[in-house]
C-alpha cells in the first residue's frame, strides 16, 4: 500500500464514469452520513483501487466492487485511509477484473466549520440561530464529502439524492426530479448532471427565499438568500439573466444546463464559487440593497456575477487538465467579466478600471518570489496559494494584451472554436494558443509562452538619441535587482497625439527606431523635439516603461494639460511609483509628478493617486519622520479640489464613477487628518446615529465617515468607537458590517488597535471577515504583529487549511520596513511550524519588507526631498 503515499496524482488504472451519491446531513449534530456507487472502468490489471478521501470514516464492511459482466461481488481484503495524502486505498486479494464495474462505499463525516468540503454556516431565523449545510469543493475538497477521484481531469456524471428535514430548501447542480416527504424528513432526487469535474459538485441545505426570472431561451434563473432578503437579490438576478444571454452569443454555445441558481451564503471563504448550475457567493458579492449599499458594492456584484457565469463555459464546460493551468479558468473569467459588465452598464466605463487588475498583477509579479502563470503544482496542498493575483490578474492582463494584439473579432471567433472543440473535456494552455494561432494566423504560441511560462515581466526603457528612439528591455524587480528574463513585447506608442501611433514587437534586448520614419510627414521637424511620446498606449501591455528625463518632463506637461487618456495618466504614475520603490527613480521625482495631477477628475487615476499617497506616507514615516506633516499637507492639497467639486452628497444624474470617487477622496482626507473633513464627518455620523435612513449619510460616504470617527477615537475617547460597534451589532447587511470592520482599526491609538484586533476574534465577527479588520495605519503595525504572534496557534487552527490564512500573513508582515524585522518574522515562523500553507506568501511578504527597508534607506539620502515636499505642501494653484 505504501507505494501510493506521497504521490502528487492518483494512479490511472481506474477511470470513474458516473457517481450515484446519497447524503444525509444532520444539522443539529453537524454530522452527515452517505453512500456512493461509482461506475468505474478498470483499464489496467491491478489488485488496488486508489481514490481520494479525507476526514471521512469508511465502514470496512461497506466497501464492495461488482463487475458488470459477471455480477460477481468482491470485497477488499484491506481498506486504509492515509490522511496525510488524503487517499483511500482498497487492496483486493485477487486482481480486479478489467472492464466496467461498480464500486460501492458507505461513509460518515462532520459538517466542519472551516468553510471547505461539506461544512456548516450559521444564520438567524426569527431570532433563532440555525445551521445550514454548504459545499465548497474547489480546489480539492470534494474528498471531504464523499470518496472520489478528486482531480479536474477525472470528469464523470453525477446523480445526487439528499435526505433532509422536510421544511428546508435543498439545492444541487441540477433541477429536482422527485421529492418524497416522509414525516419530518424528505428525500430529494436530482436530474443526472452532464459530465463534469468533482470540484464543481454542489449541495446547499437551509431556509431560503428566492427571486426568479428566465432568459430569452428559457433557462430558469434564481437568486436564493436568507429569508426576508429576497429584494436584495433582484439586481444580481437582472445581471445574471442578461449575462447568460450575452455569453451564449459571445461563446457561440448555449448555456448547457436547464437552470442557474445563485445563492448567498453567510459564511464563505472566497468571493464566490462557480459550481455548475448552483453558484455560491458571499452575501457581499451577491446582494444589493437599494438604500444601504454603495456604488462600489453594486459594481462588485455585477463583476463577480459576470466572472462566475463565465466559468460555466470557461472552466465547467471546458476544464483545465490540472491545477497548473488554473489561470485558464481564473484569468479568462476575470477578463470576460469586464466584457459583460461593460455591455450591461456602458456608462460605468469599466474598461478604464481594468488597469487596476494589471496594477495588482504587476505588483505581485515584481517580486523574485512570484511564480509563472503556468505554475508547477505537485500536491493538492500547494493549490490554495496560487489563487492569487498572478492566476487572476496577470492572467486577465495577458489575455487582454493578446486580444488587443490579435483584434477583437479574430479573438472571439477562435475562442468559440476552442470551446466547441474541448466541450465536456479538459484542455491545457497550449490548446488555447493553438486555437488562437489557427484563427488569427499569428504565432501565438511563440508570442505568449514568454508571458506564461516564465515569471516576471519587463521594464522597457526609452530614450531619444540623435533622432532615434532607443528601446531596451530588462526584467523588472521591485527590489531593484537585475533579472534574467526576456520577452516578446508588443510595444505600442503614440507621438504627440493619439492619431500618430506605431506598433512593433520588441523581441531583442534592445532596438532603435528612426523618429522621422516613425511619424512620417505628419509632424514637422521642430515639433519632434517638443512632442510627448507615450509608450504602452492605454496600458494594454503587461510591462512597465521608464522614460529618460526629457521624455518624462514632456509627459508631466501632457498630464498637467490633460492631453493623455485616463489609462495613460494612471499608467505613468503607477510605473514611476514602482520605479521609485525599486530605487531607480527618486521619491522627489515621484512627488513632483503627483503634483501634476491636482486638476485630475477621473476616478481610476485619483483612486491610484490615493493608493500611492498612502504608501508614500508610510515610507516617509519610516525614512523622514520630521517631514510626515508636510507630506500629509501636500496630499490634502492634492485632493481638496476634487473633494470640493464632488461635495458630500450625491448630485442628481451624477456618474457611477463620481459616486465611487466621493467615498475614496473623503476617506483619504480623513486619513490625512484634514480638519474640515473630520468635523463634517462627525456631524453626519451623529445624524446617522439618530436616524439610520438620514440623507446626510448616504452609503457611498459611510466608510469615509467611519474612518473619520476612528481617526479621533482612542482608548480614553471611546464614544465614536462604541457607537460604531452598536451600528455593527444592529445591522444585518453584510456590506455595512464589512464597511465598519474595515474602519475600526483606523485609529492612531495603538491600545485601541489592540482592542479592535481582539474584537475580531470574538464570535461576533464571522471567520471570513476577520482579515477586513487588520490595521493599515503605521501606528497599528507593531501591535498587529504582536497580536498575530500571540494568536498564531488559534489562527492556524481556524484557517490553516485554506487560503484565508495567507491574508493574515501578507497584511501584517508586508508593511514593515527594516531588515531586523524581516529576521524577527522569519525566526518566529521557523520556530512555530504550520507554515506549509503560507510558505509562498511568507517568502513574498519578507521580500516586501526588505524592499521597503532598502527604499527607506535610499529616501533618507535624497538631498532635494525636503525642499520639494515643503514647496508642494503649500503651493497655491
Amino acid at each position: 500500500m505504501d507505494q501510493f503515499k506521497g504521490q502528487p496524482r492518483l494512479p490511472k488504472f481506474a477511470i470513474p464514469k458516473r457517481y450515484d451519491i446519497r447524503l444525509k446531513p444532520d444539522l443539529t449534530s453537524c454530522r452527515f452520513a452517505g453512500s456512493v456507487a461509482v461506475d468505474l472502468d478498470i483499464v489496467a490489471a491491478t489488485s488496488f483501487i486508489v481514490l481520494n478521501a479525507a476526514e471521512l470514516t469508511v465502514a470496512d464492511g461497506s466497501v464492495s466492487f461488482m463487475h458488470r459482466d459477471s455480477s460477481k461481488v468482491i470485497k477488499p481484503s484491506r481498506v486504509e485511509l492515509f490522511e496525510n495524502d488524503e487517499i483511500l486505498v482498497l487492496e483486493f486479494a485477487e486482481a480486479v477484473p478489467i472492464g466496467l464495474g461498480v464500486l460501492a462505499i458507505q461513509f460518515e463525516g462532520t459538517l466542519n466549520d472551516r468553510m471547505k468540503g461539506f461544512y456548516r454556516s450559521t444564520y438567524e431565523h426569527n431570532g433563532e440561530k440555525k445551521n445550514m449545510a454548504v459545499t465548497q469543493f474547489e480546489p480539492a475538497d470534494a474528498r471531504r464529502c464523499f470518496p472520489c477521484w478528486d482531480e479536474p481531469a477525472c470528469k464523470a456524471t453525477f446523480k445526487i439524492t439528499l435526505d433532509v428535514p422536510s421544511e428546508l430548501v435543498a439545492l444541487s447542480n441540477m433541477p429536482v426530479v422527485e421529492e418524497k416527504v416522509d414525516g419530518s424528513l424528505k428525500t430529494v432526487s436530482y436530474q443526472e448532471s452532464p459530465i463534469m469535474s468533482t470540484y464543481l459538485v454542489a449541495v446547499v441545505v437551509g431556509l431560503f427565499d428566492y427571486v426568479e426570472d428566465h432568459t430569452s431561451d428559457g433557462v430558469k434563473v434564481r437568486v436564493y438568500c436568507q429569508v426576508g432578503k429576497a429584494n436584495q437579490g433582484k439586481f444580481a438576478l437582472h445581471v445574471a439573466t442578461r449575462t447568460l444571454e450575452l455569453y451564449k452569443e459571445y461563446f457561440a454555445t448555449p448555456y448547457p444546463l436547464p437552470k442557474m441558481d445563485m445563492i448567498a451564503i453567510p459564511d464563505f471563504a472566497a468571493g464566490a464559487m462557480e459550481n455548475y448550475g448552483l453558484v455560491t457567493y458571499r452575501e457581499t458579492a451577491l446582494l444589493f440593497d437599494e438604500q444601504h449599499s454603495a456604488a462600489v458594492n453594486k459594481q462588485r456584484v455585477a463583476t463577480v456575477v459576470g466572472h462566475e457565469l463565465a466559468h460555466q463555459w470557461f472552466g465547467n464546460l471546458v476544464t483545465m487538465e490540472w491545477w497548473t493551468d488554473l489561470w485558464l479558468n481564473e484569468g479568462f473569467a476575470t477578463w470576460v467579466s469586464y466584457l459583460a459588465t461593460d455591455s450591461l452598464f456602458p456608462d460605468w466605463k469599466i474598461w478604464s478600471q481594468f488597469v487596476n487588475e494589471s496594477t495588482e498583477g504587476l505588483r505581485l509579479d515584481g517580486l523574485a518570489e512570484s511564480h509563472p502563470i503556468e505554475v508547477e503544482v505537485n500536491h493538492a496542498g500547494e493549490i490554495d496559494e496560487i489563487f492569487d493575483s498572478i492566476s487572476y490578474r496577470k492572467g486577465a492582463s495577458v489575455i487582454r494584451m493578446l486580444q488587443s494584439y490579435l483584434g477583437a473579432e479574430s479573438f472571439q471567433r477562435s475562442l468559440a472554436s476552442y470551446i466547441k472543440k474541448h466541450a465536456y473535456s479538459n484542455a491545457k494552455t497550449v490548446d488555447l494558443w493553438n486555437a488562437l494561432e489557427e484563427g488569427s494566423g499569428e504565432p501565438v504560441n511563440k508570442l505568449m509562452s514568454s508571458w506564461t511560462k516564465q515569471q516576471g515581466y519587463p521594464v522597457v526603457s526609452v530614450k531619444v538619441n540623435d533622432q532615434k528612439l532607443e528601446f531596451n528591455q530588462s526584467q523588472f524587480l521591485s527590489s531593484g535587482a537585475n533579472g534574467e528574463g526576456q520577452w516578446v513585447v508588443p510595444v505600442t506608442l503614440c507621438f504627440g497625439s493619439y492619431d500618430v501611433r506605431k506598433n512593433f514587437l520588441l523581441q531583442a534586448k534592445s532596438e532603435a527606431l528612426d523618429i522621422k520614419e516613425l511619424v512620417g510627414s505628419q509632424i514637422a521637424g521642430d515639433q519632434v523635439a517638443n512632442s510627448w511620446i507615450k509608450v504602452n498606449v492605454d496600458q494594454t501591455g503587461f510591462y512597465r516603461v521608464k522614460y529618460d528625463e526629457p521624455l518624462a518632463a514632456r509627459l508631466r506637461y501632457a498630464i498637467d494639460k490633460q492631453l493623455l487618456s485616463t489609462a495613460d495618466r494612471h499608467g505613468i504614475l503607477d510605473d514611476l511609483f514602482a520605479l521609485c520603490m525599486a530605487r531607480q527613480e527618486s521619491l522627489t521625482s515621484l512627488i513632483n509628478l503627483m503634483g501634476a495631477y491636482r486638476g485630475e477628475v477621473e476616478y481610476i487615476v485619483l483612486s491610484n493617486l490615493i493608493s500611492v499617497s498612502y504608501k508614500v506616507r508610510r515610507i516617509a514615516a519610516d525614512a523622514v519622520p520630521d517631514l510626515v506633516d508636510y507630506f500629509k499637507q501636500f496630499f490634502i492639497n492634492l485632493f481638496q479640489y476634487t473633494a470640493e467639486r464632488l461635495g458630500w452628497e450625491p448630485k442628481p444624474g451624477e456618474s457611477h464613477l463620481d459616486a465611487m470617487l466621493r467615498g475614496e477622496i473623503l476617506t483619504a482626507l480623513a486619513q490625512f487628518g484634514h480638519d474640515l473633513t473630520l468635523e463634517e464627518a462627525n456631524k453626519r455620523f451623529q445624524a446617522f446615529l439618530n436616524d439610520r435612513n438620514t440623507p446626510l449619510c448616504p452609503p457611498d460616504i459611510r466608510k469615509a465617515t467611519y474612518v473619520a470617527v476612528m481617526q479621533q477615537a482612542s482608548k480614553t475617547n471611546r464614544s465614536g468607537y462604541e457607537s460604531l460597534l452598536k451600528v455593527y451589532r444592529e445591522t444585518d447587511l453584510s456590506q455595512e458590517k464589512i464597511r465598519i470592520l474595515g474602519s475600526l482599526s483606523d485609529t492612531p491609538d495603538p491600545d485601541l488597535v489592540l482592542e479592535v484586533l481582539n474584537f475580531m476574534l470574538t464570535p461576533e465577527v464571522r471567520s471570513q471577515d476577520v482579515i477586513m479588520g487588520l490595521p493599515t495605519s503605521p501606528e497599528g503595525r507593531e501591535v498587529a504583529w504582536e497580536w498575530l504572534k500571540e494568536n498564531w496557534k488559534r489562527i492556524l487552527e481556524t484557517y490553516g487549511s485554506g487560503f484565508l490564512i495567507t491574508r493574515f500573513v501578507s497584511a501584517v508582515v508586508s508593511p514593515f520596513a527594516s531588515v531586523e524585522k524581516a529576521k524577527e518574522v522569519e525566526d518566529f515562523f521557523a520556530s512555530h511550524g504550520g507554515t506549509k500553507p503560507i510558505a509562498r506568501t511568507l517568502k513574498q511578504s519578507l521580500e516586501r519588507v526588505n524592499i521597503n527597508a532598502n527604499w527607506v534607506e535610499s529616501v533618507k539620502d535624497e538631498k532635494n526631498l525636503a525642499d520639494a515636499v515643503k514647496e508642494l505642501a503649500y503651493r497655491k494653484y
